[in-house]
């Protein structure tokens, strides 16, 4: 009995040597949910023992079959064969579902541009030109990949081969709807560095507004718990015993009032007033309409009607009293993705740029922050001393892909 208990302790510090010097461990983790998952389906069907010891034994060959599994220790190098070592980007064009979706859209997009062109061949050369933008964002097009190694992790980003910027010292927490994908963002896009974000639950950020009071970012309602309120203290996602009056489970906004002291929390998805608010608010989804308003003191003023019925967008307030609305969906005309940035002022909306995806914006330093809904793409928008749009800007791309998350500057 006790040479039994020692040979199994020496293969457990051995597997746990092993794990150590896996470079897959994600693949890895991957790779035990989908043994987990027959093993589960396995025995859901067993009436007897012997049943039962069949699905551990296909459990335990699924289990060291995986990389950094026992038949694999040092991960896909030794088993490039396994399905979750694959190259994606191999023959992407035949094997790539995501690409082949990306690229047919691009060129369906392409299409509709040349259509709809006069005879002018500078139209032309601009549908060509969002055509080469739209490519850049597909899974495997052209891109580099580089390492960068913190003391938080290793982690990869993708970037285009465009003009390096200068660097900049500005850093964005990007907290998703998993709040174990969190990472931090360089301004200047040259890494991604992830954060360890504590919180009850993974999904606790899912749907949640959010907004900055007294210099901390708080979280409203969501998915998960749609009265909850929650602070970041840290790096921990503490919920506050105060809740919200109503409830917020998705489609409501959170705006910092009061230099920063208070937030306001408004409307929700299917509410009769359900409009998309920042500092004022466009459009909305279940009413259709193009109505766009600001709040005063006496209460909602209305603004010029927004051209398209535009809904799931995101809006910035400048310091010169215009406001921007990014992306979005237009519930009109056959419904579809925004890409257009709007600018609301002196009373007129004119259109003064494009962006690839709807998503969530930041502003900060003469510079918007675009973080993509649909498309895992991150865009850097500059603007001068008067606040106008510049023909500068800056597009990479981030492994992961969230819709509208969380995100508030950080510093160290």
């Amino acid at each position: 009995m006790l040479l039994q208990l020692i040979i199994f302790i020496n293969l457990a510090q051995a597997a746990l040597q092993q794990r150590d010097t896996c470079n897959d461990q994600e693949i890895n983790n991957e790779c035990l949910v989908v043994c987990d998952g027959e093993f589960f389906e396995c025995t859901k069907n067993c009436e007897n023992s012997e049943c039962s010891r069949k699905c551990f034994e296909e459990l335990d060959v699924c289990e060291k079959s995986c990389p950094c599994g026992a038949d694999c220790p040092t991960g896909c190098v030794d088993c490039p064969e396994h399905p979750l070592c694959e190259d994606e980007c191999e023959d992407a064009q035949l094997n790539n579902e995501e690409y082949q979706i990306c690229v047919n859209e691009a060129i369906y997009e392409l299409d509709i541009c040349l259509k709809s062109c006069t005879p002018d061949i500078d139209c032309h050369n601009l549908c060509y030109a969002s055509y080469s933008q739209q490519l850049f964002l597909c899974p495997c097009f052209g891109k580099e990949t580089t390492t960068t190694t913190t003391d938080v992790s290793t982690v990869t980003t993708t970037t285009t081969d465009l003009t390096p910027i200068e660097p900049s010292d500005v850093f964005i927490l990007v907290i998703p709807i998993y709040v174990d994908k969190s990472y931090l963002q360089s301004g200047d896009g040259s890494s991604q560095i992830s954060a360890k974000i504590n919180a009850p639950r993974n999904d606790y950020a899912s749907e949640a507004a959010h907004a900055l009071v007294n210099g901390k970012l708080h979280i409203f309602g969501g998915r998960y718990d749609d009265t909850k309120i929650a602070r970041l203290d840290d790096c921990t996602l503490n919920e506050l015993t105060v809740r919200l009056n109503e409830e917020r489970d998705f489609g409501h906004a959170a705006l910092s009032i009061e230099n920063g002291k208070k937030a306001l929390i408004c409307f929700g998805k299917f509410q009769r007033h359900s409009q998309n608010l920042r500092p004022a608010s466009v459009g909305c989804d279940s009413e259709q309409h193009q109505k766009a308003e600001t709040l005063s003191t006496t209460g909602w003023i209305a603004l010029p009607n927004h051209p398209k019925r535009i809904s799931d967008h995101s809006l910035v307030g400048l310091e010169n009293q215009s406001m921007l609305l990014i992306g979005g969906w237009d519930y009109g005309n056959g419904g579809g993705l925004q890409s257009g940035i709007w600018q609301l002022k002196d009373e007129n909306w004119n259109q003064i740029g494009e962006l690839f995806a709807a998503g969530s914006a930041i502003y900060i330093g003469r510079s918007i922050y675009y973080f993509g809904n649909v498309s895992n793409a991150i865009e850097r928008l500059y603007f001068n001393e008067k606040e106008e749009t510049s023909n500068r800007r800056r597009n990479w791309k981030t492994t992961k892909l969230f819709l509208f998350p969380c995100i508030v500057p950080y510093s160290f």
